[in-house]
């Protein structure tokens, strides 16, 4: 998923914390402080012919040789029941696609890089049971986040956020319910992150305010990810850039990183090493032969997973009902250079802010048209910079300018790229579209290029974005029919290449809405006779229990969802979100009552304030009678003794809201406010 969200700060301070799926928790927050510690430089690979030994490095940063092991020859492992071995090479002259790919690939490894921390425990031996358990990403779209647990030992795959639906009014972010983690942070031992995107990075700047653990991941990853703790002000977590191939162990863990193609560079699929096996995490993914910056998928390294053994594969199901193959990236490229150049005025083009290769082929169009290019909105400024400082963004000397330049030259040699391809309220092609931006206006000639599709529940704000720039006279260039964006996630047949390649003995579907994960699971079911009972279909927070030989799903840990209002973290819940709501469709009657303090009699007449619920100088009768109605309430808890604040403000929110419901069938909150003079 190619998302951005806007990030805030939490406040560290103790929440309780509310079970089951679904729902909003507080969590309670451990802030200690620790020193931080450098990011590690890998070794160089000995050369084997000169030297029978290899190099490990470890946490702090010492190399320590060790004897290199004797290799035991493979054994060949019959097929299991029920399933179907692997087809036969093609031995006519015609090729299919899986062929070409399997081709293409690269097989084998050229020294291995190695990071160890901690002791290498199995506990349990053969014997133990692997738990996968998600916390994020099953049944939804966004949030993924998936925890391994072996023994006394936790490995977590990513930590991301989602984006609120409708109903959740006024809150910024989603992420996972951490709970499970904060309850055993003793096991956790690190956070291992696929790519960049916000669905998969988005949490972590809030989790580890509470855990203090490594995170690993690419270079871009961990480049975009120290922006997003610097934010939050986190300057003690401990990073650690890797490389493709590169292996980590982590106590009885050992987790390998493998490219894949997708619409960020520098995306991984992860391979965890087990005691009761190999299990093969490939998160989001395509599989693109003609990649924007030549990094192929690592297709070579994924099918020796498969002829070595996979106990379970988790793949994305993001494009499961999609047939055929996703387009390659770099055919927007093309389409961009033919636009390009057939337009006089202005260009402004949007995208999401993490599309790096993207962003890369509108500069080449723009360079062999000769546009300056300018860049609007924080989230892809900042994205652009650490792609540029770390390589994998190239822009020629003098070609970027700043946004307040624009105005200095024609209107010809101008590309601004801006965020607010999904029609969010505040990012830049929005506020150009209301005429809210203070430096760029649209006109007459301008040309807007949307480069990407509406997420399930943006289509109405982008349908608006739309609207509002043509009726401003801008040329509006959208749609899949234009071939102006293709999706960064594997679709049916790469999907079922995959399955092939890997021929796992279980399979979880992961990444999608549940009736993407049940097609994905019939799919593995059709491309490999896997017995449905071998493929789990499951839901956030449920346990997936594994041995050598079999699997099954065993109880359920808390999961659900956090809501990030402002610098709050967790502390809006139900109660909060139904005020909203009924304050968003039927407003507030505030009560201002004075009465005496001898006998409790309501001195004058009461002051009604309506918000959102009516006009009051066309209503004037209206209030005159629920004045009366208040007035008749009141007289009930009059007399000398203590005045029954309580009771007599429940009683004026009940006859109140009644009344108004069964006069102009609204029902808005009344908050009476009683003053004792």
């Amino acid at each position: 998923m190619e998302n951005n969200a806007k990030t805030s700060g939490a406040e560290s301070e103790k929440k309780s914390a509310v079970s089951s799926q679904g729902q909003t928790t507080k969590l309670s927050r451990n802030t200690k402080n620790t020193k931080t510690t450098k990011n590690i430089k890998n070794p160089k690979a000995a050369d084997s012919k000169k030297s029978a030994a290899k190099k490990i490095v470890t946490e702090e940063g010492q190399d320590q040789k060790v004897a290199t092991e004797k290799k035991t020859p493979a054994v060949k492992k019959k097929p299991s029941t029920g399933r179907r071995t692997a087809p036969k090479r093609n031995t006519d002259n015609k090729t299919t696609p899986a062929d070409n790919i399997a081709a293409a690939a690269t097989a084998g490894s050229n020294g291995k890089k190695v990071y160890r921390s901690g002791s290498h425990k199995k506990s349990g031996g053969k014997n133990g049971k692997l738990s996968i358990i998600p916390l994020g990403g099953l049944g939804e779209i966004g949030k993924n986040m998936t925890a391994f647990k072996y023994d006394n030992q936790i490995i977590v795959i990513d930590g991301g956020v989602a984006f609120p639906e409708d109903e959740l009014l006024g809150i910024d972010l989603v992420i996972p319910d951490y709970t499970y983690l904060l309850e055993n942070r003793d096991m956790v031992k690190g956070f291992f992150i696929t790519h960049a995107h916000e669905d998969h990075i988005g949490a972590l700047p809030y989790i580890l305010k509470d855990l203090n653990v490594p995170v690993y991941g690419s270079r871009l990853t961990i480049g975009i990810l120290q922006g997003k703790l610097k934010e939050h002000r986190l300057g003690d977590v401990k990073l650690r850039d890797v490389s493709p191939r590169q292996t980590i162990t982590v106590g009885c863990f050992k987790i390998e990183f493998i490219r894949v193609t997708h619409s960020i560079p520098d995306s991984f699929a992860i391979a965890i090493h087990t005691p009761v096996g190999v299990i093969l995490h490939v998160s989001d993914f395509k599989i693109d032969m003609s990649p924007v910056d030549g990094q192929f998928m690592d297709l070579g390294r994924i099918a020796t997973f498969g002829e070595q053994g996979v106990l379970l594969l988790l793949a994305d199901s993001t494009n499961v009902e999609k047939e055929g193959y996703t387009a390659s990236e770099t055919s927007v490229g093309d389409r961009l250079n033919k636009l390009f150049q057939n337009v006089e005025g202005r260009i402004i083009l949007t995208t999401f802010a993490s599309n790096v290769h993207r962003i890369q082929q509108a500069v080449w169009a723009a360079e062999k048209t000769n546009r300056k290019v300018a860049i609007v909105g924080r989230g892809m400024q900042n994205i652009c910079t650490v792609a540029a400082e770390l390589g994998y963004l190239h822009v020629p000397d003098g070609m970027m300018i700043d946004i307040s330049e624009v105005n200095n030259y024609p209107d010809r040699n101008v590309l601004i790229l801006t965020t607010g391809s999904q029609g969010e309220p505040l990012s830049g092609l929005s506020r150009m579209a209301t005429g809210e931006h203070r430096q760029v206006q649209i006109m007459e000639g301008d040309t807007v290029i949307i480069s990407a599709t509406p997420i399930p529940g943006n289509e109405k704000g982008v349908a608006r974005t739309i609207d509002n720039l043509t009726r401003l006279g801008a040329n509006v260039i959208y749609g899949r029919d234009q071939k102006i964006h293709v999706s960064g996630h594997a679709s049916q047949e790469e999907l079922k290449i995959i399955l092939n390649m890997v021929k796992p003995k279980f399979f979880l579907p992961v990444h999608g809405e549940y009736r993407m994960l049940e097609q994905h699971a019939k799919l593995a079911h059709y491309c490999l006779d896997m017995p449905m009972e071998n493929c789990f279909v499951m839901e956030n927070g449920q346990v997936l229990e594994l041995d050598q030989k079999h699997g099954k799903i065993n109880g359920r840990v808390q999961a659900g969802r956090i809501l990030i209002d402002g610098l709050g973290v967790g502390d809006v819940g139900s109660a909060v979100l139904k005020d909203r709501k009924q304050l968003s469709q039927d407003g507030i009657v505030i009560l201002i009552i004075k009465i005496n303090g001898q006998n409790g009699k309501m001195v004058g007449s009461p002051d009604m304030i309506s918000r959102g619920f009516i006009f009051v100088k066309e209503h004037e009768r209206l209030m005159e009678e629920a004045r009366a109605k208040i007035a008749a309430i009141m007289t009930k808890f009059e007399g000398e003794g203590t005045f029954d604040f309580v009771g007599c403000k429940n009683n004026l929110r009940n006859n109140l809201g009644k009344f108004f419901f069964d006069r102009i069938q609204r029902r808005p909150i009344v908050e009476p406010i009683i003053i004792r003079l």
